[in-house]
């Protein structure tokens, strides 16, 4: 249920580079205590500084080239436990859709933050007494506090009852069924609500429409497809729920602004000029 190691522990086995991969139903925290890294999201790249905690939700594309004095901690955990120990924050948590990145504050708040991946790093190692007790705590005070980074003030009373179990709920749903390019009646009524309260759950939480959140994930699934596989277009198309390639391209190229065939000849580009990932983690 839950996984704790260094950045250094498994990246010195692979000369500090992690592929792009992905995970199924484990969310994971990397802290960066020191040293920089370069990371993939999807198609996107970035730099990653000291001092920052990038979150990653469930089956996005990720891989990271540290640099040799980089040193942190990865945490990785199911989402049955972050949804058990992490109550309303571990439900704003699962609803992420997209890795997010934060720098810890200065002053006190930071520090509390520091100590805290020290503790779950030592208590994980460690074999004392009422470990898992202590362990459950410590991983419940960081979720709570990683929720709070990504719940606007405005969305904070969505998170506290029913409105954060649906909203979680219809993301869960588009993740197991976006091919299938259901309506966002259907998704409602296996809510048990309305089309018109899931947008307005949806809006409240993420600022987008509930067709908004189900395009986007099939957008996503597109990218890395076109991104990560040699699929041709119209492969890629069928194996979206779309019954004629050329709706998938309209459709890609109206939301993206260039062709599904493009995207892919500019992402590959953009790859293979920067650094390249090594061994999956």
């Amino acid at each position: 249920m839950v996984h704790c190691e260094t950045i250094a522990a498994r990246s010195t086995l692979h000369n500090w580079q992690i592929r792009p991969h992905q995970h199924h139903g484990l969310f994971q925290v990397l802290y960066l205590k020191a040293g920089n890294a370069r990371i993939r999201i999807d198609e996107h790249e970035r730099d990653m500084e000291a001092g920052q905690v990038v979150l990653v939700p469930q089956m996005c594309i990720h891989g990271f080239h540290f640099a040799r004095n980089a040193n942190g901690n990865v945490l990785t955990l199911a989402y049955p436990l972050v949804s058990r120990i992490g109550a309303g924050a571990g439900e704003a948590l699962l609803a992420l859709r997209k890795p997010c990145l934060h720098s810890l504050p200065q002053g006190e708040e930071g520090d509390d933050v520091r100590a805290h991946f020290a503790a779950i790093d030592r208590e994980y190692r460690g074999k004392a007494a009422h470990r898992e007790l202590l362990l459950e705590a410590l991983l419940a005070g960081l979720l709570a506090w990683l929720a709070r980074q990504i719940t606007p003030p405005a969305a904070e009373p969505l998170y506290s009852g029913r409105g954060a179990q649906h909203f979680t709920g219809f993301c869960r749903m588009i993740e197991a069924e976006y091919a299938r390019q259901h309506t966002v009646s259907w998704y409602a009524s296996r809510l048990g609500i309305t089309a018109a309260h899931l947008n307005a759950l949806c809006r409240q939480a993420s600022g987008q429409s509930a067709l908004d959140l189900i395009h986007e994930r099939l957008l996503l699934e597109a990218k890395r497809n076109l991104v990560y596989t040699a699929m041709p277009v119209s492969t890629v198309s069928y194996a979206l729920g779309f019954a004629d390639p050329a709706y998938f391209t309209r459709f890609f190229k109206q939301r993206i602004g260039l062709s599904p065939k493009a995207f892919r000849i500019q992402a590959s580009g953009a790859f293979d000029a920067s650094s390249t990932f090594g061994t999956e983690a």
